[in-house]
Formats: C-alpha cells, sequence, structure tokens
C-alpha cells in the first residue's frame, strides 16, 4: 500500500474527544469531510491554528462558520524572522539586509494577530514560541521579540496561550518566567522529557501530545506522559503531520485521534474512556470552552 494513502478509520471512541491543534487549511480534503470522518470516531471538537496572517484569518474565519471548530491566531515562530529578515529560515548572508521595512512589517503583522485574537471564536493565541532548529541565529530576536507580543496579547484578550517549542525548552521557559504566562498556556506537540513536564506542572501548563508518541525513539515522550498529572494532558493530531504508528509518513487528520488516545491510555495504564473524559474536560479548560458544545 502506498504511503500517501489515507490511513483507515479507527474504531470509534466510546467517550467524545477534542483534536487540540490540527491544520485542516493543510489537508487534503474539506473541511466538512474532516469533520464528518473526526465526528464518526468520537472527535467531536477540533482547535484550528493559524501559523501566518492568511493561515490566522482563515482559522477565526471557520471557527465562525462551524460550532466545533474553534480558532487559535498567530505568527509561527519561523514566520518573524521571515518577515523581518525576508528569509524563511531567519539565515540572511553576511552581506544580506534587513528585509525593508522588516520591524515594522512585523509590528504591522502582529497587530493583526492582535485584531483577530478580539475575536470571540478565537481562542488562542498561537502557535507562538521558539523554533531553534528551522531558524538560526539571526533570527533569534524576531522570535523572541513575536513570542513576547503573543504572550502579552494572550492575557490581554484572556485568550489561552498556544506555545510551539523546538529545541528551545530553556529559553521557552525563561521567557514565560520573565513575561508572565497566561492563566492557561499549552504546550503544543509536547517535546520535552520528564523533567522538563515537571517543570510544566508546577507552573500549571498543558502539555498536549501528538502521533510522535507513538513513535519507536520517542521514549522521553512516554517517560513525560507518565508523570505529567492528568488534569493537565491534551491530545493533538497536528495534521497533516506526525501522523501515529503505524500509519507513520502517511496523512495524518483529526480522525486518527483515537490512535494516538489508546496508545497514551496505554502508557498511563488507564482505559481509553477514562483518559478521553479527562481530556475533553482539559480541553474545555484550557480553550474556554462551553462544555454543552463541544
Amino acid at each position: 500500500m502506498s504511503k500517501v494513502t489515507a490511513p483507515p478509520l479507527p474504531a470509534p471512541l466510546a467517550v467524545p474527544v477534542a483534536d487540540s491543534h490540527t491544520h485542516l487549511d493543510m489537508q487534503d480534503t474539506t473541511v466538512d469531510e474532516a469533520l464528518a470522518r473526526a465526528s464518526s470516531v468520537g472527535v467531536t471538537t477540533v482547535i484550528q491554528v493559524g501559523c501566518d496572517l492568511e493561515g490566522s484569518r482563515w482559522a477565526a474565519e471557520t471557527a465562525a462558520a462551524y460550532e466545533n471548530v474553534h480558532a487559535a491566531v498567530a505568527l509561527h515562530p519561523n514566520e518573524a524572522p521571515r518577515i523581518v529578515l525576508g528569509d524563511p529560515g531567519g539565515n540572511r548572508s553576511p552581506q544580506g539586509a534587513r528585509a525593508a521595512g522588516g520591524d515594522s512589517a512585523l509590528d504591522d503583522a502582529l497587530g493583526e494577530i492582535d485584531r483577530l485574537a478580539g475575536l470571540p471564536q478565537v481562542r488562542a493565541v498561537g502557535e507562538t514560541g521558539l523554533d531553534h532548529f528551522r531558524t538560526g541565529p539571526d533570527g533569534v530576536a524576531a522570535q523572541e521579540r513575536s513570542f513576547r507580543a503573543h504572550i502579552e496579547m494572550a492575557k490581554r484578550h484572556g485568550k489561552a496561550l498556544v506555545i510551539h517549542d523546538r529545541e528551545a525548552h530553556a529559553d521557552v521557559l525563561r521567557i514565560l518566567a520573565e513575561e508572565g504566562a497566561p492563566d492557561r498556556t499549552v504546550f503544543h506537540c509536547y517535546s520535552g522529557d520528564a523533567e522538563m513536564a515537571e517543570v510544566c506542572a508546577d507552573r500549571g501548563y498543558f502539555m498536549s501530545f501528538a502521533g510522535n508518541m507513538t513513535f519507536k525513539n520517542a521514549q522521553p515522550l512516554r517517560d513525560a506522559l507518565a508523570v505529567a498529572p492528568l488534569e493537565l494532558v491534551l491530545v493533538e493530531t497536528d495534521a497533516p503531520f506526525l501522523t501515529p504508528a503505524p500509519y507513520r509518513g502517511r496523512p495524518n487528520a483529526p480522525y486518527l485521534i483515537p490512535v494516538t488516545v489508546r496508545a497514551m491510555a496505554a502508557v498511563r495504564n488507564i482505559g481509553e474512556d477514562e483518559l478521553a473524559a479527562a481530556i475533553m474536560a482539559n480541553t474545555v479548560r484550557a480553550f474556554g470552552l462551553d462544555g454543552d458544545t463541544v
């Protein structure tokens, strides 16, 4: 079977659950089809996440049109250096020049995210944070400035903060401490170890686990999940990325959440119904949702 073939529908969950982080605009399907497939297996709510201005506007528009879609808006950590430096990698050469009006362009973009963050269907500011994997040293300042601006927005609007943290654990935790984290802070696609999970737990940060926790080389993620307080655990697809085993390499979608939930329940040594109920309650709390409509 071709790796690009969509995985089959898993057995439905008996207790509904939410996909706390997905990118419907990047998936090879319509919103209606994606939501119908998800609902058929017990995934009744999704958080649609924007990564740039266009994607954030689309997230807000889609959330306004669908009761069970809620939006998160932001400039992705790798988007801020692109705006400032005119280089997707943030690795401008010594001879390169800062993009014309880069700093003011970033301010303008942040202003539009701020406007979107005030909309009622937008439940979170994110994904924001730091990415030391894809952005080089020249992009660090732009990333940090953008991250701090998003933290301030989330607090001012009373929205959750959704964090992208790739190979930047210490700096992300430092900036959150310096700025003061919002009351509801979510580490999307949690990538730290058990020790970091204990730090997040102490600070009341939610930890959202994706399909990569099922990968053979992901024991540190499973160790983190094992020690994370149940009341701070979320699940996500980050679709179309991070498809869980045994479908790794094939397109991900919200309907595959049950595969990850079952793997997580095995790590926690609890029933999938108990875990799904906790995850849904946590998602409602993290994103300020109406528990009667999820």
